[in-house]
């Protein structure tokens, strides 16, 4: 007999030792007697009236479950973006199954999946510790977030938040989305038919991701009413804009971080001010002051996805469901970056061939349902809704600015990584990768431009758009610059202190030349005032003319059923503006849509389409004498008119400049 084996325990059969089988026993019977808690907690937390504690702790819980990153921050970040694809698309079941977006029924089924998903894979819930790398990030986004709340909270009257809508209209149309979404319960183009009469039909294939996002959120935060949510949701919905963007913050400083690996902590303090000295200095925050938050989400959840290309995460299962969920969430939320998205996906999965066929199940069920549901959106929008034209659409100077951002940030990224490239890019391929993420982003950049030149004859709106895209991973591409710093050296009193001066320098020479400062004009944009200064400076206080119009006209003239409310002030471009806010507040953006859209701009022309094209009863709140006479005349000269049009006269004057 081998030595080994006469050392060997006696038979199992005469052991009163545990049979092999009890554990995965014992952790059954636990699974089994969680799952009710999955219920019983949502509902209690209704109860209570604590429903805002849900998406916490779905979040916690989802976070507990991963395994890729290192630190804290990792893995809560990759776990909300995970949260946040993967409510993209369960915004398909929301619309067509009884509950809607209730949160007992929302939160009961995500937390039954997580129970699920920790039986089947026998992980169990665990939070690496907080790092001090985490803190960085963390400071960085607080700090800008700080900064670009200062209009928010200056804002304490509704007059002042509806002048912050206006000033970019496209707010409102997003609010109307989000109001909309919270009423019927999920995705709108799942039955556009039942939204006719609520929505302005433009926004009915329009991606609504980031807006069914919000509702669910703002549906755990009150409890979901019948009607418009009116005044109340506009405060709310700022508030969420704003911390779009601080996510989008947040991901560029956690991606800047994590591309190069290991960094001094000189280097990683130098590489956050520079981030978000390029992140105030750049285009980037028109997105709040022009209303583009579901390009915010875009850019937030493609740079993410770009950080995982050039560095996964160690497990490759997990990695290719962040892919997976990624590429769905950037199809539901902003499509225009799903070719490059769906390009740095299928590069991935070629870098990682090895892992996609040894997991070739897993990865065919994950790929197979990416493909279903990412391009739904864009194939609606394309096919349905005829959203190609959008192309055409033309640019100011920001077309100026996007040149300047990708010239400028390139001639000093660019070179940074074919640097890291050649001299150790065999010992690191993070730099190839993100030369691979950049030459994807630039080819759709370009493309998107020549699209826009053959329909236009200019590179337009949308080439914009995807050179912001550029922009944010050149952002991220600092980091192959500070990485070429010198950095202190125990021992080495010289190369420490020219090391600590080089730090100052980048730093300050950034936020100078980025226009931090407002002492010197950012050379990234072409006006004196960056778009982060023009964005909290912004004059709210008197509100802007639109805004005090709509805001007196809500109250005094609140929406009747079977008559379409609209305004007629002394400008057409006044008109329009007050008109769009009011049908946002009452909830009545598809009945006033013929009266808002596609019309000239001229009166008395303006005034007559729109008796013509509206049908039905017609109640006009006339806020100038002017206004009142014209529409008269109107109603003289077409006497049989009279009949389904009533004239009310609110004259409102101009705020004190």
């Amino acid at each position: 007999m081998p030595a080994e084996q006469s050392t060997m325990a006696p038979p199992a059969v005469s052991s009163p030792t545990v049979s092999p089988g009890a554990p995965y026993r014992r952790g059954n019977l636990a699974l089994l007697a969680a799952l009710p808690a999955a219920w019983l907690l949502p509902l209690a937390a209704v109860a209570l009236d604590a429903r805002w504690v849900l998406p916490p702790l779905v979040l916690l819980a989802t976070a507990s479950l991963l395994r890729g990153g290192r630190t804290l921050l990792d893995r809560l970040l990759l776990a909300t973006v995970l949260l946040v694809c993967l409510t993209t698309a369960a915004g398909l079941i929301f619309a067509v199954w009884p509950w809607g977006m209730d949160p007992v029924a929302v939160s009961g089924t995500a937390l039954t999946a997580l129970l699920l998903t920790a039986g089947i894979t026998g992980r169990r819930p665990t939070l690496p510790r907080p790092a001090w790398t985490d803190l960085l990030p963390i400071l960085g986004t607080g700090a800008l977030l700080w900064y670009l709340a200062q209009p928010l909270i200056r804002a304490g009257e509704l007059g002042s938040r509806l002048s912050i809508l206006n000033r970019g209209e496209d707010y409102l149309r997003h609010l109307s989305l989000v109001d909309v979404i919270g009423r019927h319960g999920g995705y709108l183009f799942v039955d556009p038919g039942s939204v006719r009469e609520d929505l302005f039909s433009a926004l009915v294939h329009y991606p609504q991701g980031w807006h069914l996002l919000v509702a669910l959120l703002d549906g755990h935060r009150i409890p979901p009413g019948g009607g418009s949510a009116g005044t109340a949701a506009v405060e709310p919905f700022l508030w969420w804009n704003l911390a779009t963007f601080g996510l989008l913050v947040l991901a560029l400083l956690w991606a800047a971080q994590r591309l190069p690996g290991p960094l001094h902590p000189l280097s990683r303090g130098v590489l956050t001010v520079v981030v978000g000295a390029l992140i105030l200095g750049s285009q980037l925050p028109r997105m709040l002051l022009s209303g583009y938050p579901t390009e915010t989400i875009g850019l937030t959840l493609t740079v993410v996805l770009a950080a995982l290309v050039a560095r996964p995460l160690a497990a490759p299962r997990e990695h290719f469901l962040l892919l997976g969920a990624l590429l769905v969430g950037i199809g539901y939320t902003y499509y225009l970056f799903l070719p490059a998205a769906g390009v740095l996906v299928l590069g991935a999965l070629l870098l990682r061939h090895r892992e996609v066929r040894r997991l070739r199940r897993s990865t065919l069920v994950i790929g197979l349902t990416a493909a279903l549901l990412a391009p739904v959106p864009i194939l609606l929008g394309v096919f349905r809704a005829n959203q190609t034209e959008s192309l055409a659409a033309t640019v100011g100077p920001d077309l100026t600015e996007t040149w300047l951002a990708l010239g400028g940030l390139g001639a000093f990224v660019v070179p940074a990584l074919l640097l890291h490239a050649v001299r150790i890019g065999r010992a690191d391929p993070a730099w190839r990768r993100w030369l691979f993420v950049l030459l994807v982003s630039v080819a759709l950049t370009l493309a998107i431009g020549q699209a826009s030149i053959s329909l236009s004859g200019q590179a337009g709106y949308y080439f914009n758009k995807a050179g912001h895209l550029t922009t944010v991973l050149l952002i991220v591409g600092t980091a192959a610059v500070v990485r070429l710093l010198p950095v202190p050296t125990r021992g080495r009193a010289v190369r420490t202190v020219v090391a600590a001066c080089t730090a100052v320098i980048v730093a300050a020479a950034t936020v100078w030349f980025g226009g931090v400062t407002g002492w010197q004009r950012s050379l990234l944009v072409v006006e004196p005032d960056s778009w982060a200064q023009r964005w909290v400076h912004q004059h709210i206080d008197p509100p802007t003319r639109s805004a005090a119009v709509c805001e007196q006209v809500h109250q005094r003239y609140p929406a009747v059923e079977g008559a379409t409310t609209l305004i007629l002030d002394r400008r057409p471009s006044q008109s329009y503006l007050a008109n769009i806010c009011i049908s946002t507040l009452q909830g009545t953006t598809g009945q006033t849509e013929a009266g808002i859209y596609e019309m000239v701009f001229l009166e008395p022309g303006r005034t007559w389409q729109m008796l013509h094209r509206v049908p039905g009863e017609i109640r006009l709140v006339a806020v100038t004498d002017g206004a009142r006479v014209r529409v008269n005349r109107i109603l003289r000269a077409v006497p049989e008119m009279a009949g389904r049009v009533t004239v009310e006269t609110m004259i409102i004057d101009d705020p004190p400049s």
